[in-house]
């Protein structure tokens, strides 16, 4: 199972995956999300195209495991002295 810092991890982490890649590396975390055949089914059917499915399913599955682990956002100013 994949282990992150801050939220920003976890999108770092899904951004390069693609469709299977995705169902493969999420399938430890358990996260409730719509079940692969109906997705299958829905681009097979061309109800919606792989790519917002894709897109979705990384939504949902970046916000549960955020909330699951707690993980804070990461801080990108840098901390500036007044001296």
């Amino acid at each position: 199972m994949q282990y992150f810092e801050d939220e920003q991890d976890v999108e770092e982490w899904l951004e390069p995956l693609d469709y299977a890649q995705f169902w493969r590396e999420t399938a430890t975390f358990c996260l409730d999300l719509p079940s692969r055949d109906h997705c299958d089914t829905s681009i097979a059917r061309r109800k919606v195209p792989e790519a917002t499915v894709l897109s979705v399913l990384k939504g949902m599955a970046r916000l549960q495991i955020v909330e699951r682990q707690k993980l804070p956002a990461r801080i990108t100013v840098p901390w500036m002295s007044r001296h």
